[in-house]
């Protein structure tokens, strides 16, 4: 029998938190589909991360069904054991062993749901659900609905209100425990290790593919499930394009190499960008805009600690890239009025941090009636800040055309900073120049 991936009693405290939050109420949770990648055959399946999160349950067609204060509490639904699909397709818990290896109340088969759950569900106050996420899905919860609106009219009873279930957990999720911060500590050294392997295999001639191929290599050989997202090797020209993924060119001699890439360990995602030259020396304009770049990057880790509104993030990098393109020329005037007219964002058109968690974009309400939300203990985000000059752009130098830098890191807000969590990654020239190509010296 196969066990749980951690200890199910972090699960358990989890759903302690949560039941905090919604007394007399339920939260339904259905499991994501498997998809079809072509043909017959399926994605490799990736558990929904809110389900992950309160129940460590990894199987498709699986819901939970939790119901704070109420007898039974948590309420699985999975599917039964079945000999014949697990010689094709690998082991199932089935009831029994979902009941007996993760200790939820009471576990169902997938097939009772239709008839168990508007039993579950008749005294619930409000339920929480996320509607339109999981279109199988919300077909079957319809029904429930039907099904629990002919019954609790015989009491005077409405339909319970439905609400969203990621903004439930979202305030769960945004701030990490101590297992979930060293998890992420895992994922950022992996995905570290994953970069420093890439610098070292990187030469002229050598195929986005053949590095990207280095990092999965490098990150599973570390206990990664895999990436965390699909990853972005991007030389040249492509690393213009934010979410360039074809990886099929071959890297030149003179070009500056983006590598966007981050391991996911116990689906918890790592994400790190490095820049460096394929031929390991940076020409003037890469070294110049970088070291000015990863100025920006440096200062923005430094501000980072609790008080701070995510927003001054942003609001700093755009007032300091923005002076950047000021200062090569790229761009005239004052900062205050290349900002107001949006003039940066054609070189810098995104933000410069993101939340990170169980998802590469991790849930968590950043704003709160239109105010920015301060920063807090156990909030995981990126700090990303970069420049984008596209080689079909003619209004700027020839020698910054086809020239994209970002550099991020993973950041950990402590009670009186923040822990660069991803630091083992060289991201200094000098260091950088030492270790591209290291492989073939």
């Amino acid at each position: 029998m196969r066990k749980a991936r951690i200890n199910t009693d972090y699960y358990k405290a989890r759903r302690r938190k949560l039941a905090q939050l919604i007394p007399n109420c339920a939260l339904v949770l259905p499991a994501w589909p498997e998809y079809i990648r072509n043909a017959d055959s399926h994605h490799n399946y990736r558990p929904e991360s809110n389900l992950y999160y309160l129940t460590g349950f990894e199987e498709p067609e699986s819901c939970l069904i939790f119901r704070p204060g109420q007898n039974p509490e948590t309420v699985m639904f999975v599917r039964q054991k079945n000999v014949e699909r697990e010689t094709w397709d690998g082991f199932r818990f089935g009831v029994d062993g979902a009941r007996e290896v993760y200790g939820y109340d009471k576990v169902y088969a997938w097939e009772e749901f239709d008839k168990v759950a508007p039993e579950l569900l008749r005294s619930s106050e409000r339920i929480y659900y996320s509607m339109f996420r999981n279109k199988e899905f919300d077909e079957k919860f319809g029904k429930m609905m039907i099904a629990l609106n002919g019954w609790r009219p015989r009491y005077g009873l409405g339909l319970p209100p439905v609400e969203d279930a990621n903004s439930l957990l979202a305030e769960l999720r945004i701030r990490k425990t101590e297992e979930e911060a060293d998890q992420m500590r895992k994922a950022s050294v992996i995905s570290a290790e994953g970069h420093i392997e890439m610098m070292k295999a990187t030469k002229v001639g050598i195929g986005e593919r053949a590095l990207h191929g280095t990092f999965l290599k490098a990150v599973m050989e570390r206990g990664a499930m895999g990436e965390a997202y699909g990853g972005i090797v991007a030389s040249g020209n492509n690393a213009t394009t934010l979410h360039y993924r074809f990886n099929d060119a071959t890297c030149e001699d003179g070009q500056l190499l983006l590598v966007d890439c981050g391991a996911e360990y116990l689906y918890y995602s790592g994400d790190i960008t490095r820049c460096w030259p394929v031929n390991g020396k940076f020409s003037a304009v890469q070294k110049r805009v970088y070291n000015k770049i990863l100025k920006v990057q440096k200062d923005l880790c430094a501000m980072v600690k609790p008080g701070v509104p995510h927003i001054e993030l942003q609001k700093f990098t755009v007032n300091a890239l923005t002076n950047v393109l000021i200062e090569e020329q790229i761009l005239k005037g004052s900062v205050e009025e290349n900002v107001k007219a949006g003039n940066h964002s054609k070189y810098y058109p995104h933000g410069v941090s993101h939340l990170l968690g169980l998802d590469t974009h991790d849930l968590g309400v950043l704003q709160v009636r239109g105010q920015s939300r301060a920063l807090e203990p156990g909030w995981v985000l990126t700090i990303e800040p970069g420049l984008y000059f596209p080689a079909n752009d003619t209004s700027i130098p020839q020698e910054f055309r086809g020239l994209g830098i970002r550099i991020e890191d993973d950041v950990l807000v402590t009670e009186d900073g923040c822990d660069v969590m991803t630091r083992d990654v060289p991201k200094e020239v000098e260091e950088i120049e030492a270790l591209v190509g290291a492989d073939f010296r």
